[in-house]
């Protein structure tokens, strides 16, 4: 039997001579020992310094044989918040009468502000307010837009269109009943202002008593939903794809999950590192909590392989040659120590194969 096949029985009298091992220096598996390093595995030879097998201490630690899956993962760090923040202005100048708290979420058909008394409301459209909204105005999809937030409230029963018509005007009246305006069927320039969806009031940037001139800034606003913000590396892009999913470490100690919503182009940040930007939806934004703002981290998932045996990076020991093997605890005999090919690595483990290992054994990992 040679050394690397047999040891010696544990609690063997010939074990208490502490055993030496000579560093074993690899040529041709130089990438897999500077793994090994990293992952804090001591490489040493199987013979003693005067090339007889080496004395073996009982195993004081020892780890499983597992089969399963592995997993790998890309870390990149990220940023919890309510998304990037914009700004609302008045379209009219004048005294600002009215302001919205910061932190406070405003709806479709919510009151945003108010400006010598008139009120401005929030519905929903990607197009700015650009234009009043009366009988006989051109066709446009400012139009659509307005139409959707009618029947999202409830006062056009019809499906939107982008012409302004008779049940338009109607169903402008009931929601200036509904509003406490005076029932025109028109909609003076400056009364609504279109955003996305709703909105959380993030700062206000005038204060009650404050004259503005048309389009002057008056409140910074964000999405009313928490979302995870992260740049990728551009090696590391392919991890990053719409719809996966991925696990994210908050401040806490606690972690959630979510998905990648969007992915952008290549761009280039101050420090003139090329980076991807990628936006993640929270599976569950209350697990977050209170964090407003707040730095995270977010796993990508990588590399998988599937129905592998595994053992923890430090079992492995380095035989003679460019070899590895793992020292297997044989019951009410001696250890045995088996070469093994390695495959992945990944979070710690090394995935391993060969002839005499099997699910469920036992392995020693050496104490350094």
């Amino acid at each position: 039997m040679t050394p690397a096949e047999t040891g010696t029985k544990a609690g063997d009298p010939a074990t208490n001579p502490r055993r030496r091992r000579r560093g074993l220096l690899i040529g041709g598996a130089g990438v897999l020992t500077a793994v090994l390093c990293a992952g804090g595995v001591a490489a040493f030879a199987v013979t003693g310094g005067d090339g007889t097998p080496a004395a073996k201490a009982a195993p004081a630690h020892t780890a499983t044989i597992k089969r399963g899956t592995l997993q790998g993962s890309v870390k990149a760090t990220g940023t919890l918040s309510f998304g990037d923040g914009r700004t609302i202005g008045s379209a009219t100048g004048g005294t600002v009468t009215e302001l919205p708290a910061p932190g406070a979420t405003v709806d479709t058909g919510g009151k945003l502000f108010a400006v010598d008394n008139k009120p401005a409301f929030l519905l929903t459209g990607e197009m700015p307010a650009f234009r009043s909204f009366e009988s006989g105005m051109a066709n446009g999809p400012d139009i659509a837009a307005l139409e959707t937030s009618l029947k999202k409230l409830g006062f056009l029963t019809r499906e939107p269109g982008n012409r302004f018509t008779g049940s338009t005007a109607a169903a402008i009246k009931h929601w200036q009943k509904a509003t406490g305006q005076e029932a025109t069927g028109a909609i003076p320039f400056g009364t609504v202002v279109f955003a996305p969806g709703p909105v959380r009031v993030g700062e206000a940037k005038a204060h009650l008593g404050d004259q503005i001139g048309a389009g002057g800034p008056l409140l910074a606003v964000t999405d009313t939903v928490k979302r995870v913000d992260v740049d990728v590396k551009l090696s590391d892009q392919g991890v990053a794809a719409a719809g996966v999913r991925v696990g994210i470490e908050l401040p806490n100690d606690q972690t959630t999950s979510g998905v990648v919503s969007s992915v952008g182009v290549p761009v280039e940040r101050d420090d003139k590192k090329t980076v991807v930007p990628v936006v993640v939806a929270l599976d569950d934004p209350g697990a977050t909590g209170a964090l407003q703002r707040a730095s995270v981290t977010v796993s990508f998932p990588s590399e998988k392989r599937e129905g592998v045996l595994s053992v923890p990076v430090s079992a492995l020991l380095a035989l003679q040659g460019d070899r590895f093997g793992v020292e297997v605890v044989v019951k009410n005999g001696p250890t045995k120590r088996v070469p093994v090919k390695t495959g992945a690595f990944i979070d710690g483990r090394v995935e391993i194969s060969g002839d005499d290992i099997a699910d469920g054994e036992r392995v020693v990992v050496p104490s350094l």
